[in-house]
């Protein structure tokens, strides 16, 4: 499955599956990657817009990306989760190493 990327001038939004796991995580990491490539890119966002169901190898991949991300002073935003989902990365802490919208 291919993880849509769509680029606004430094800007670039990787919008995520409806189930965000072990089994879209090769995908993610293939977005980001490319994403990465883009030296013009300043800003990722994570769109959770279509997202049900997180996993814990989807926050694995989630802090592999922050890594990259620092790495070369990019910063990344997390949007439009939803409750089940957002309950999920609070309870992982996620909430005070991402800004989430």
């Amino acid at each position: 499955m291919e993880i849509p990327i769509l680029l606004d001038a430094d800007k670039a939004s990787i919008k995520l599956p409806h189930h965000f796991d072990r089994l879209t995580q090769t995908d993610f990491r293939q977005a980001y990657t490319s994403v990465m490539a883009d030296l013009a890119i300043k800003i990722i966002e994570v769109d959770f817009t279509a997202v049900e169901y997180i996993d814990s190898s989807a926050l694995g991949s989630l802090l592999l990306l922050r890594q990259h991300a620092e790495k070369s002073a990019r910063t990344i935003t997390i949007i439009e989760c939803q409750p089940a989902v957002m309950k999920t990365l609070t309870v992982a802490n996620f909430h005070r190493i991402f800004d989430i919208h």
